[in-house]
C-alpha cells in the first residue's frame, strides 16, 4: 500500500466538509479562493494588468462561479497541463417575485429547473437556500453571498391515496409537483426579508438574486466497511476537489499546471464563464504574453500541453446492472473512469487514452473503462466544448458514483485520493507532442 492511501478517511472527511459548505457554484468558488489563499496564491482580476512572476501561484475568477488557479515554473515553459472540472450541479432555481400564496393559507415559491435534475429525491426532505445578492453601494452594484443555513422548506409529496399510480411511473410537472412549501400564511413578504437579513442588507438594496435550492442533509461515509460516501454534488465538485488538492501538492517543472474549473456545464456551457467561453483561452494567452512571448510560442506550448476533462462517471448500479456496456463495467472503490465515444461525446482517443493511462501508473492508482451502451445517448462534457476554444490533448475521465443527478449521490470511499494523487502526477510532469505522432511524457522526481 502506497503511503498516501492509509489516508481515505481523512481525504473524505476533508471532502465532504467541502460539499457541505458549498451548497452552490458560488460557494464552491470562494472556498477554493480560501484554500488557495492559504497556499499563498495571489488572486488576479481580469480587468486589471497582470504582473506574473515565475514560480508564484495565481488564480482568477470569472462570474463568481469559475475559476483558473495556475503556477509557472519559468518563462521557457513547454507548456500546460490542465485539469478542468465543472462547478455546477442539477438544482432548483428561485424565480423572481418567488412567492405564491395557495388559498390564503400557505405560501410556497416558484422554481425552475437548472439542468438535468431526478425530481423524485427532492421530495420529502429538509431544503434550504444559497446563492448570491447583487446590492446597491454608493460605489455602484456588489455581489454578496448567502446561505440560509437552516432547515427551511420542503416540497411535499401528493399522498398515494390521491394517486394509486405513483408507484408505477410519475412524470413531474416542473410547474406544479417541484414548487417547495415556505410557510403558513405568516410567511407572506417574507422571502425577501429573510434573503436580506442573511445578506446582511436592507431589502430595498437588493437589485438582483441568483438563488437556488439546496439539499440539508449533510454527507456522509457509510456501507459495512466505510466504503461509500454519500452526498450532495458529487458531480462534479468531488472531481473538483481532487484536482485542486493534486494541485497544491504538485511541483511543476517545465509545464504551467492549470487548475480550472468551470460553470454551466449542466447547461450547456454556452455562457461567458462556461467552457464555450474564452474564459480558459483568455487566461493561456495571458500567461504566454506576461511572460513576453511570441504567438508562434503560444501555438507551440499548446502541442505540447496535455488537458483532463474531469466528470464524474457512472458506476454500475446494483439493481440495474444490464443499463451498463457488456464488457467494460466501472465499480465504485475500482478507479478512475476513463471514458470513450465513437461520436465524440467524450474527447478520448487512443493517445489521449494511453497518456492518462501512463499518468495512472505513475501515481500508483487503478484506472477503469467506460463506454455508453450501443442503444443509449449518454451525457456529454465540457472536454470536448473546451476544445473548440482550445485545441488541446484531452482525455475525459471521471470517478464512478451511483444516482447521478439526484440531490443526493453515492461514490467510493477510495477513488477521490486516487483522482488526487493522479492530479498531483499530472501537474507535475510535461506531455511534450513533436506533431509527427510521437509523444514525450516527463516526470517529476520521486524526491520532488
Amino acid at each position: 500500500m502506497a503511503e498516501w492511501e492509509k489516508s481515505f478517511q481523512e481525504t473524505n472527511q476533508e471532502l465532504l466538509d467541502f460539499l457541505d459548505s458549498s451548497p452552490t457554484s458560488f460557494h464552491a468558488v470562494a472556498n477554493m479562493e480560501k484554500m488557495l489563499k492559504q497556499a499563498g496564491f495571489e488572486r488576479l482580476l481580469e480587468g486589471k494588468t497582470w504582473n506574473l512572476q515565475e514560480k508564484t501561484g495565481y488564480y482568477v475568477t470569472r462570474n463568481d462561479s469559475s475559476l483558473i488557479a495556475f503556477r509557472i515554473p519559468g518563462k521557457d515553459f513547454v507548456g500546460f497541463q490542465i485539469m478542468a472540472s465543472h462547478s455546477d450541479s442539477p438544482a432548483l432555481k428561485i424565480k423572481d417575485n418567488a412567492e405564491i400564496s395557495v388559498e390564503k393559507q400557505y405560501i410556497k415559491l416558484n422554481v425552475e429547473k437548472y439542468g438535468g435534475l431526478l425530481c423524485a429525491p427532492w421530495l420529502d426532505r429538509p431544503l434550504s437556500v444559497a446563492g448570491r445578492v447583487v446590492v446597491r453601494t454608493e460605489q455602484g452594484v456588489a455581489t454578496r453571498l448567502v446561505n440560509v443555513d437552516r432547515d427551511l422548506l420542503i416540497i411535499p409529496n401528493l399522498a398515494i391515496h390521491m394517486n394509486r399510480k405513483a408507484n408505477e411511473g410519475y412524470e413531474f410537472n416542473g410547474q406544479r409537483d417541484m414548487l417547495p412549501l415556505f410557510g403558513g400564511k405568516e410567511a407572506r413578504e417574507g422571502f425577501l426579508k429573510l434573503i436580506a437579513e442573511t445578506a446582511g442588507v436592507k431589502e430595498t438594496d437588493i437589485l438582483d438574486m441568483d438563488l437556488f435550492l439546496y439539499n440539508r442533509m449533510k454527507g456522509t461515509i457509510l456501507g459495512f466497511e466505510d466504503e461509500f460516501i454519500a452526498a450532495s454534488r458529487l458531480d462534479d465538485l468531488q472531481c473538483v476537489f481532487a484536482s485542486l488538492k493534486g494541485f497544491l501538492a504538485a511541483k511543476p517543472k517545465r509545464s504551467v499546471a492549470i487548475h480550472c474549473v468551470l460553470d454551466n456545464e449542466e447547461v450547456g456551457s454556452g455562457t461567458k464563464q462556461g467552457a464555450d467561453s474564452t474564459f480558459l483561452r483568455d487566461v493561456l494567452r495571458r500567461i504566454n504574453q506576461t511572460m513576453g512571448r511570441s504567438e508562434e510560442e503560444y501555438l507551440m506550448a499548446l502541442a505540447s500541453s496535455f488537458m483532463v476533462s474531469a466528470d464524474n462517471a457512472h458506476s454500475i448500479h446494483p439493481n440495474q446492472p444490464d443499463k451498463a456496456d457488456p464488457t467494460n463495467r466501472p465499480f465504485m472503490n475500482e478507479g478512475i473512469v476513463i471514458k470513450y465515444s465513437a461520436n465524440q461525446k467524450y474527447t478520448t482517443d487512443a493517445v489521449s487514452g494511453a497518456i492518462f493511462k501512463s499518468i495512472c501508473k505513475r501515481a500508483e492508482v487503478p484506472y477503469q473503462v467506460f463506454f455508453n451502451r450501443s442503444d443509449m445517448i449518454g451525457g456529454s462534457t465540457l472536454g470536448n466544448i473546451s476544445n473548440s476554444q482550445v485545441a488541446l490533448n484531452t482525455v475525459d475521465i471521471g470517478l464512478p458514483q451511483l444516482a447521478m443527478h439526484s440531490c443526493y449521490e453515492t461514490a467510493g470511499a477510495k477513488d477521490t485520493a486516487y483522482l488526487i494523487q493522479a492530479a498531483q502526477v499530472l501537474y507535475s510532469s510535461t506531455v511534450c507532442g513533436t506533431g509527427d505522432g510521437e509523444y514525450q511524457v516527463e516526470w517529476a522526481e520521486e524526491s520532488d
